[in-house]
């Protein structure tokens, strides 16, 4: 019996061995949580030439939209653990939507082995052309005149847009009218159109439509000044302090990922995410490339997760 157990054993290691040396064999997923178009799906769009170069083998983009983003999530925690299901996600089903929905059927920071941090980016404080808006005191002194009558759009309830734009009401002691739209696009056309009053954007969503001159952009949320948007202040340097935010866009799989082949994905994404091109067509759509390593990433995540959900319990925020 012992002899026959320890037989068993040998031929799994064996079996792990040789499925490590010779992945990818056959088509990899990379599932994103969210329907095309979006961040999530740009960056898995941009990444899957580069792997497919790399090793030889298809790299597919599944769209999994639905439920904030944690549809999608699920079925890579239920996937093997064996190379062929990656998650191409933003922070929300990882550090946002856990707090927001009642029941998750993953727990974020057991379920996944965690690859890499690709990209990072600030959202900016926008306004139509013709809002009468020109700074950040601006909409501060309107807001503390007229509480909840200014209305910030979102993509959503749960949103990096959404939750910058609590932290904002929070760090200035106002308050304002959350608009949340199914995605980014129907906030942003609304925005356009001046149906809505601001909002907090991903700045790869709107640079165009700042260069464009469609758009005011009011402050960024990063730390400091986006080379693409020198003139525009950060929230930092316009009296806002603690409501600096970057939206991410990172690579995790289903926990239990083999150790070569978790060195061999991590690898090739650093390499992609080096390339000059990739870097250029990233950078120049307001990209940070971040590339962390999976300890710097699960010491992220950990972070931003007590974060988030400090926010979401203080504002009382829910998914509905």
């Amino acid at each position: 019996m012992l002899k026959k157990f320890l037989s068993t054993a040998a031929l799994a290691v064996l079996s792990t061995v040789v499925q490590a040396e010779t992945w990818p064999n056959k088509p990899v997923s990379l599932i994103v949580p969210f329907p095309p178009g979006g961040s999530s799906d740009a960056v898995a769009r941009a990444l899957g030439p580069k792997l497919q170069e790399r090793f030889g083998q298809t790299f597919l983009v599944d769209n999994r939209a639905g439920a904030t983003g944690t549809i999608g999530a699920t079925q890579v925690k239920r996937a093997p653990a064996d190379g062929y299901t990656f998650l191409v996600t933003s922070l929300g089903p990882l550090v946002i939507a856990p707090h927001l929905l009642k029941a998750v059927p993953y727990d974020a920071g057991k379920d996944f082995d965690y690859l890499t941090v690709a990209v990072q980016a600030p959202n900016v404080l926008v306004v139509p052309a013709s809002s009468a808006h020109k700074s950040v005191a601006d909409v501060l002194a309107f807001q503390k005149a007229n509480p909840d009558k200014m209305s910030f759009a979102s993509s959503g309830n749960g949103s990096s847009d959404h939750l910058t734009a609590e932290l904002f009401w929070l760090q200035t002691n106002t308050s304002g009218l959350h608009i949340p739209y199914k995605g980014g696009g129907p906030a942003i056309s609304d925005l356009l159109g001046g149906q809505v009053d601001a909002g907090f954007m991903n700045i790869n969503s709107v640079i165009q439509h700042i260069h464009a001159g469609k758009l005011k952009a009011l402050a960024i949320t990063s730390e400091k000044r986006s080379p693409l948007l020198p003139n525009v202040p950060t929230l930092g340097e316009s009296g806002v302090k603690g409501a600096d935010v970057q939206s991410w866009q990172a690579v995790v799989a289903p926990k239990g990922l083999p150790a070569d082949i978790r060195t061999k994905m991590h690898d090739a994404l650093v390499a992609a995410l080096a390339d000059p091109k990739l870097r250029q067509q990233f950078t120049s759509l307001g990209f940070e490339i971040v590339a962390s390593t999976p300890e710097q990433f699960v010491a992220f995540q950990q972070r931003e997760n007590a974060r988030w959900k400090q926010l979401i319990e203080t504002r009382k925020i829910t998914a509905d």
